[in-house]
């Protein structure tokens, strides 16, 4: 636990709605136009955004989507697991880690519209990854998942969406 502190103090994050810590470490300057964006978007995006995530095997980072691809950097402590339902009603759990003997990817994209959550794959232990999103992230993109609702659109995955969801 102390190292944990130590990681949210050093990195200065904050507690994230979904889950874990987070900080914002990158906003590009240059911005896209929300006429060049389409329909989708509310208004006006940076071009890439980017944040370190911590997350601890105590919580989770419960099923939301966004209207950006984000691409998900693994740093330090225990692999992460990433659950994504696609548009196809699909579900894959990647693995993201440095034990590439053991298909664990330092690297992931969770593709846009996609439900995902998080978790810590060891115990007492935790994962600091890092997020990329492009177009650059805002809260306006950001959906947290009702369980009732996201149950009924997906039934076959009742259980895992039980386990990470919140409400």
């Amino acid at each position: 636990m102390l190292e944990i502190e130590a990681i949210v103090h050093q990195l200065q994050l904050l507690p994230h709605p979904e889950g874990g810590f987070y900080r914002e470490t990158y906003r590009s300057e240059e911005i896209i136009p929300q006429n060049v964006l389409g329909n989708a978007f509310s208004g006006n995006r940076n071009v890439c955004t980017g944040i370190y995530f911590l997350l601890t095997s105590e919580n989770f980072s419960a099923f939301h989507r966004i209207k950006q691809d984000e691409m998900w950097h693994f740093y330090k402590g225990s692999p992460l697991f990433v659950h994504v339902i696609d548009l196809n009603g699909i579900y894959t759990r990647h693995e993201v880690g440095l034990d590439f003997d053991n298909e664990q990817q330092a690297q992931l994209v969770v593709p846009k519209g996609c439900w995902f959550a998080s978790s810590v794959k060891n115990e007492n232990e935790y994962s600091l990854v890092g997020c990329t999103v492009a177009p650059g992230f805002d809260f306006n993109d950001f959906e947290l998942a009702e369980r009732e609702q996201l149950s009924s659109l997906y039934p076959q995955h009742s259980t895992i969406i039980e386990t990470l969801t919140r409400s």
